[in-house]
């Protein structure tokens, strides 16, 4: 069974890695979000199913458990006898990923709480507040969150362009990518750096959307700006979905507004990445099919 741990624990999320950073930027954001964040959800439960499967082994390799339940323990630890490591080791695992992701699902709720104490109000909410913070709450419906500091510190075009890049991370469901793809990022630390670029694509497929909206990229770069740059005194709490996020993204995404380019690579090679996390799946279910096997070996 030790080849189920290698390949879906070990060797799956990184491989994965290489191949988002290999087709992310070449294909287009719209399609590039999705494909990555389920793909790296996919590998998660791959690699969060693999623990379970070697966590139950370490259970059945004690001889109490054997003797309680009519099996042999010394046939379930031989299975893995030259990795002896292995089985304790997914239990120890199992239980870090558990906490990392009850402590990241916890933290999400309780921002789109706070986030959507504005809920009700309209499909725009305006906060005073000298701040410059603009960010979308999702619901049903949801709604747009802007305080007066990030109006003050745009033109009515600029805006309506921020308006527009809000509205289509509601329209698009984005906040459920970032829940998945931090999810994942919690169960495998491998992951963490795909988490990062879904944020981004989430952030460039807004961008696109926005620029055809207002039916100008440049007015959609220049509130891009000029929103980073107000926010950048006081950043924001809720930087899961807003347009004004400092950092050295928002020049990637000013660079890619204004001088935009073909996609390099055709929509078909996003399969590569959702292929990979199906394989893992796949090799997670036989992996619990070998358990229910060495089990029923391990019997009189």
């Amino acid at each position: 069974m030790f080849d189920h741990f290698l390949m879906s624990v070990v060797v799956v999320p990184p491989v994965l890695v290489v191949l988002v950073r290999l087709l992310a930027d070449r294909l287009s954001p719209q399609v590039a979000a999705p494909v990555m964040a389920w793909s790296a959800a996919g590998a998660a439960v791959a690699s969060l199913v693999n623990l379970v499967v070697f966590a139950l082994k370490a259970v059945a390799e004690i001889p109490a458990v054997g003797s309680l339940f009519g099996w042999s323990s010394r046939i379930v630890v031989d299975d893995t006898a030259r990795f002896p490591w292995v089985s304790w080791l997914s239990v120890v695992l199992l239980a870090a990923a558990s906490a990392s992701m009850t402590v990241t699902w916890r933290r999400q709720r309780r921002l789109l709480a706070l986030a959507g104490a504005g809920s009700g109000l309209g499909a725009v909410v305006m906060v005073p507040d000298t701040a410059a913070h603009a960010f979308a709450v999702p619901g049903k419906p949801g709604h747009v969150v802007v305080t007066t500091g990030m109006r003050e510190a745009l033109s009515d075009e600029q805006f309506a362009a921020l308006l527009a890049h809000e509205q289509a991370h509601l329209d698009a469901r984005h906040h459920r990518l970032i829940l998945v793809s931090e999810l994942a990022a919690a169960s495998h630390p491998a992951l963490w750096w795909v988490t990062r670029h879904v944020d981004y694509l989430v952030e460039r497929a807004a961008d696109e959307r926005a620029a055809t909206t207002v039916g100008s990229r440049r007015t959609v770069a220049q509130a891009i700006g000029a929103a980073a740059l107000a926010a950048t005194a006081r950043p924001s709490l809720n930087a899961g979905l807003h347009a004004a996020s400092p950092g050295g993204v928002v020049p990637r995404r000013v660079a890619s507004l204004l001088k935009p380019r073909g996609w390099a690579a055709a929509p078909i090679l996003a399969v590569a990445p959702l292929g990979l996390a199906i394989f893992s799946l796949a090799w997670t279910v036989e992996a619990a099919w070998d358990l229910g096997e060495l089990i029923v070996a391990a019997l009189p």
